[in-house]
């Protein structure tokens, strides 16, 4: 998976994606989604699951794209599955801390 991790005043900001839907646009109904480069892949590192699963545990903000680290993000408490968005082929995932 790709992982960006960014400070911003609101707390950290961490956006996963799987590589398979970078540059891709999905799309359900009214709702589309393009997995732009320039947030999910633009100063993204390879990481495995331990680290993907480290990030969420520390972000304030998160978005998360693909199959892939949708399901995980769901395994590790952090999306409930009700609030999944499924766009097509992919899924795609917010989280917020308040």
């Amino acid at each position: 998976m790709l992982l960006t991790e960014r400070e911003t005043q609101e707390g950290l900001l961490v956006s996963v994606c799987d590589p398979d839907v970078l540059g891709e646009t999905f799309e359900s109904g009214e709702f589309s989604l393009t997995v732009e480069e320039e947030f999910y892949a633009e100063d993204a590192e390879e990481a495995d699951e331990d680290a993907v699963v480290g990030a969420l545990a520390r972000a304030a903000v998160a978005n998360i794209v693909g199959r892939e680290a949708v399901d995980l993000a769901i395994e590790n408490g952090f999306v409930d599955e009700a609030t999944v968005l499924d766009l097509g082929e992919t899924r795609h995932a917010q989280l917020l801390r308040m």
